[in-house]
């Protein structure tokens, strides 16, 4: 079963479990009819066959294993394989022979699974079509045209209900895809600008330097070399922030942003944090030595602060009133930012950062683009964390 489809783990555990239950019991229903319906000796060499081979080989096709084949060609050999047993059924004289409900059970979970997840489209058709085929002449291996009829109806109106369940599952799927897209080309734009602010910035400050060069050569010569070098420094920040806005646009709305003091705006975002929830614990701000006398470049220290501001926006949508720390490290040249809040009493209706977590996929875009690395997710505590680790100086042709 596709675990990326947007479910909660409570429900993917209640799934497998009645999925679990489900083919036990088919199991059981062949076995049942095998034995107790007809003597073994008056039973077809075809009837065994769906209870000991093709049953058993069509539910293994419907696990994920990275050894085995896509689903869509799992499932295309599956319905060889049904098909040729119901044409040697139809075309040999047989005494009696069954179906194989457990076999039609997993023809019809791959009809949904295909349809569900399969790609390309096509492939994905053919198989189902084959699928689809494979279940509606099952009824006739029995060679009961009185049976068949009935079978051939009720087995239709299943045989819909999975076709409209896994297409309602597959337009739900790319629903999600579209919205993920959607959110890393929005945190693409808001990178673009940030870094467009900075630029600006940069550049004012370069402009002020030079008109102050200018004025002190004739009088001060000797205070000229530090602004040239301030200059210099200020100019190569610019270019390599430039160099990031490559095939991005820019909105015209926005907000403009300056560069300022990491620490003194998250320590702004913890008060804001504390006083929108002024019953719960206070949050805990944590800077080692190495983060607060060590330099980042705007888009970095930029960058941290959306990180803290998106995780602290979950803890209070999804874990209202646990305690919160935000924790900044310096290492070498990377700056660590990690945000852990304990875990809450009751289950949120919807995980961290949205349906999809498409919050937290903004936030893994804007780092990645920094060439840092992301990680959201619970700890072997139970608590759950956000961590970013970014580079200090990005390469400037990120």
């Amino acid at each position: 079963m596709d675990s990326t489809l947007p479910f909660s783990p409570s429900v993917w555990r209640l799934v497998r479990a009645g999925v679990l239950v489900v083919l036990a019991l088919t199991c059981f229903a062949d076995f049942a009819v095998l034995f107790l319906r007809h003597p073994p000796t008056e039973t077809a060499v075809t009837s065994w066959i769906p209870v000991f081979i093709t049953g058993p080989l069509a539910v293994l096709s419907l696990p994920d294993n990275r050894w085995l084949p896509s689903p869509a060609r799992r499932a295309a050999l599956v319905a060889a394989m049904s098909l040729t047993l119901s044409c040697v059924c139809l075309f040999l004289p047989q005494h009696w022979s069954g179906w194989g409900f457990l076999e039609m059970m997993a023809l019809l979970a791959l009809v949904i699974r295909v349809l569900a997840q399969g790609r390309p489209a096509r492939t994905a058709g053919w198989t189902v079509v084959a699928l689809v085929v494979a279940v509606l002449v099952m009824p006739l291996r029995n060679r009961n045209p009185g049976t068949a009829v009935g079978a051939v109806y009720v087995i239709t109106v299943v045989l819909a209900v999975c076709l409209i369940l896994g297409t309602a599952l597959r337009a739900q799927e790319a629903r999600r895809r579209r919205a993920v897209q959607d959110v890393r080309q929005a945190e693409r734009l808001a990178l673009a600008r940030d870094l467009h602010d900075l630029v600006a910035h940069h550049m004012t400050g370069i402009i002020v330097q030079a008109n102050a060069a200018r004025t002190i050569h004739a009088t001060a010569p000797d205070k000229v070399e530090p602004i040239l070098e301030a200059i210099a420094l200020a100019g190569t920040e610019t270019l390599e922030s430039m160099r990031r806005l490559v095939r991005v646009l820019r909105e015209e709305n926005h907000t403009p942003l300056r560069p300022g003091d990491l620490l003194a705006e998250l320590g702004g975002l913890a008060a804001e944090f504390t006083r929108r929830d002024p019953d719960g614990p206070p949050l805990r701000l944590e800077f080692t030595a190495a983060a607060r006398s060590t330099r980042f470049s705007p888009e970095v220290e930029t960058s941290a602060y959306r990180v803290v501001q998106e995780a602290l926006t979950n803890i209070r949508r999804h874990a209202p009133g646990e305690r919160a720390t935000v924790h900044l490290d310096a290492v070498a040249d990377w700056l660590y930012v990690t945000v852990t809040n304990t875990a809450p009493h009751h289950q949120p209706a919807r995980p961290a950062g949205g349906h999809g977590g498409l919050g937290l996929v903004g936030l893994r875009e804007r780092v990645e683009a920094l060439d840092g690395t992301f990680r959201a997710g619970p700890t072997g505590t139970g608590h759950w964390q956000v961590s970013a680790a970014l580079p200090r100086h990005p390469q400037p042709g990120t």
